[in-house]
């Protein structure tokens, strides 16, 4: 997976712009965090859907979720539901492999970008960089 690129104007982003890493892939968790500080993003990593819950401060207006579609005992999407509840209008992303219709649909009224894994290219930072750019 590459994450190169700059923000349009040749800056890089903010250091106190944040990404949380919703993933039960812990390899996935741990290049997505290596990745995105090269970037210049704040990264706070979870496993699972219970872990984000219960953190304090982990959603924050200001940060951009991307989150697994398939997580232990709750999927993305309703975790990003939930969540949004707490900060409504967080940006997220979902990550997913061959996502359905369904899964399409619903992430399309909930207003959440997919990103199809494997994570090729620059799709990633691509949509996490616009994610800051609409809010």
């Amino acid at each position: 997976m590459a994450l190169k690129g700059s923000v349009e104007g040749g800056s890089r982003p903010s250091a106190q712009r944040s990404v949380i890493v919703v993933d039960d892939d812990q390899a996935v968790c741990h290049s997505l965090r290596f990745a995105l500080e090269i970037e210049g993003y704040r990264v706070q990593l979870y496993y699972n859907a219970d872990a984000v819950l219960a953190a304090r401060g982990a959603a924050a207006s200001e940060a951009c979720l991307v989150v697994d579609y398939h997580l232990p005992g709750m999927n993305g999407l309703d975790l990003v539901q939930q969540l949004r509840r707490r900060t409504p209008g967080m940006n997220a992303i979902l990550i997913t492999t061959g996502p359905s219709e369904r899964v399409r649909t619903a992430a399309e009224d909930a207003g959440v970008v997919i990103v199809e894994k494997p994570l090729l290219g620059n799709a990633l930072a691509e949509a996490i960089r616009h994610s800051f750019c609409a809010s």
